[in-house]
């Protein structure tokens, strides 16, 4: 891509914004208003092409040739998406237990798919090495202040609709990116004051594994089915972020997450990931909350639902 299109793709950021709607059924549950952020309706499906397509946008200005990302599926898409939109290849890493549905979303995009390891820290190893490449760069998932700086406009887009400060936000963990981001976008608009729920599945909380060490930790293996939430080690600046906001972890089990998406699926008609579900749960289980931030995630589908809930017995 040469001439104005190419500026125009680096200038323009390649989020949408998103609804921000309230929930009837989830506001029943929770005895409050409870809001919805749809960021299942961004380009790439998910709220990471906020911080994903910012970064690599700032990376093509810098002159980069060719993108290398590291993921689980959500953070890849993003990626591919945003090296097509910038006319830049994209080589993406994912586990091997990575679903066929997001293989093929990848190869869609125009990227070229390997797959290596059994958890994102594996694959990441691999992207790195490929980023050694003379011109290539390699897209972090969630590590970098490029990423938070992008997923902050979530921040901003819900004092816009809301004006007035939630009573809570409710987000999920993985490796620790959107909780920065919605850290650094509480900062900028003067919301610091709003307390976070932190939700994690067991098996995937490196968080507040990390909250109860008091230093990051690694987790010697991911067993939780919410494999968007399956980074080992969580990002530093996910523990700083405890120093300047109230963040309060909490962690549910993989049968709390499923059957958190299919009540939301029974309620809201909107299907989403594991990873979304351990948010959702927040509510279903009796955590109180007014915004869940994330609907949305492209690793799953009604099948893929019902063989999970045959893994955990709840069928």
């Amino acid at each position: 891509m040469d001439g104005p299109m190419a500026e125009r793709a680096k200038q323009e950021p390649f989020h949408v914004v998103t609804p921000l709607l309230e929930s009837w059924a989830l506001s029943q549950v929770a005895g409050v208003p409870v809001f919805l952020k749809y960021e299942n309706v961004q380009p790439s499906g998910s709220f990471k092409i906020r911080g994903i397509g910012h970064f690599c946008q700032e990376m093509a200005k810098k002159g980069c040739r060719h993108l290398v990302c590291s993921s689980g599926g959500n953070a890849g898409i993003a990626a591919a998406y945003a090296a097509g939109k910038l006319g830049i290849p994209a080589t993406i890493v994912l586990p091997e237990n990575t679903s066929l549905q997001v293989v093929q979303r990848l190869q869609g995009e125009g990227a070229k798919v390997q797959l290596t390891g059994k958890v994102w820290d594996e694959a990441n190893l691999r992207a790195q090495e490929l980023a050694k490449t003379d011109g290539w760069v390699n897209v972090p998932p969630f590590d970098h202040p490029l990423i938070w700086e992008g997923h902050a406009s979530l921040v901003r887009e819900l004092k816009a609709v809301l004006g007035t400060p939630p009573g809570a936000l409710v987000l999920a963990v993985g490796g620790g990116g959107l909780l920065a981001g919605v850290v650094a976008g509480l900062l900028e608009v003067g919301w610091q004051h709003v307390p976070i729920i932190a939700m994690e599945t067991h098996g995937a909380h490196c968080f507040n594994a990390a909250i109860k060490a008091g230093k990051v930790v690694t987790l010697p293996d991911i067993t939780s089915v919410a494999k968007c939430l399956g980074a080992k080690t969580v990002a530093a600046r996910a523990l700083e972020c405890m120093r300047v906001c109230e963040i309060h972890s909490e962690v549910v089990e993989d049968t709390e997450a499923v059957s958190a998406v299919q009540q939301f699926l029974d309620d809201e008609r909107v299907l989403v990931e594991p990873a979304c579900g351990a948010a959702l749960a927040a509510i279903y289980s009796g955590l109180l909350g007014i915004v869940v931030i994330g609907v949305g995630g492209n690793n799953i589908n009604s099948q893929e639902l019902q063989a999970l809930k045959t893994q955990l017995g709840q069928v």
